[in-house]
């Protein structure tokens, strides 16, 4: 009940609960204990409006699912204006990469974190993607959030780029089940065809680390806390998505075939 209690304690909770409970326990009472001297008129609001709680909890379950449902209501409200406002450095970006057809009319913009498992899971649906639909442009934003690890394999991954096998090598990585310690990922760069000692010496350019700041604060303007998420036109949607569902989020965006 106490830790109930603190949850409720905003303003407006305790103004509501406050004339409820004055009201549902009566006035002549209340008036009593005030005009007695007994209790100030703080202490008389908390002591009616912990009465009424207990006599009614299910009072908490309604003003917490109110207060969510209006937190979430103002999240999206943010994120349907930040996602208006920040379009150029979406779709514009010159450090992010950029694959399938580089002038297409669709730009689908995914954040996602190598070593994460839900962005493992939809990546050959991104792929796939690419090869179905030639209007299709798709900008990674390398978002690592899940250790040094994750960090490592942006910079490698960022760093490709000046060899021009930044998508073999993307996917490559994201098709691994390595830890992602350096030996690993040059490893994988090697399988790729990528020139490893070149790559160790242009993954230590700190740019890269710029470019990630950089992601994490759009991501966070966003809303976006969690990889992967996927963006086309003013939509966003968090989590892993298969072939189906990227395509739906491109109809929605009013590119139906």
């Amino acid at each position: 009940m106490n830790r109930a209690y603190t949850l409720i304690r905003s303003p407006f909770l305790l103004s509501v609960l406050g004339t409820i409970a004055l009201f549902a326990l009566g006035c002549s009472s209340v008036a009593n204990e005030a005009k007695s001297g007994s209790i100030n008129s703080q202490d008389l609001i908390d002591t009616a409006i912990e009465r009424y709680i207990r006599t009614h909890p299910e009072v908490i379950e309604q003003s917490l699912q109110t207060l969510e449902a209006k937190r979430e209501a103002e999240q999206r409200e943010r994120q349907k204006v930040a996602l208006k406002t920040k379009q150029n450095e979406l779709l514009h970006d010159p450090a992010s990469p950029v694959s399938g057809n580089p002038k297409g009319e669709i730009t689908v913009v995914e954040f996602y974190d190598y070593r994460c498992g839900f962005c493992k899971r939809a990546a050959p649906a991104v792929t796939e993607l690419q090869k179905v639909d030639s209007r299709v442009r798709v900008v990674y934003k390398d978002f690592p959030i899940l250790g040094e690890p994750s960090e490592l394999a942006a910079k490698a991954a960022l760093a490709s780029q000046a060899q021009g096998k930044h998508q073999a090598f993307h996917e490559a990585l994201l098709a691994s089940h390595s830890d992602m310690t350096k030996d690993e990922i040059l490893n994988i760069a090697v399988h790729v065809g990528l020139d490893a000692k070149r790559l160790e010496t242009d993954m230590a350019n700190p740019k890269w680390q710029a470019v990630i700041e950089k992601n994490r604060a759009l991501a966070q303007e966003l809303g976006i806390s969690g990889t992967p998420g996927f963006i086309v036109g003013n939509e966003l949607v968090p989590g892993a998505l298969d072939l189906n569902g990227l395509k739906e989020l491109i109809a929605r965006a009013g590119h139906g075939k």
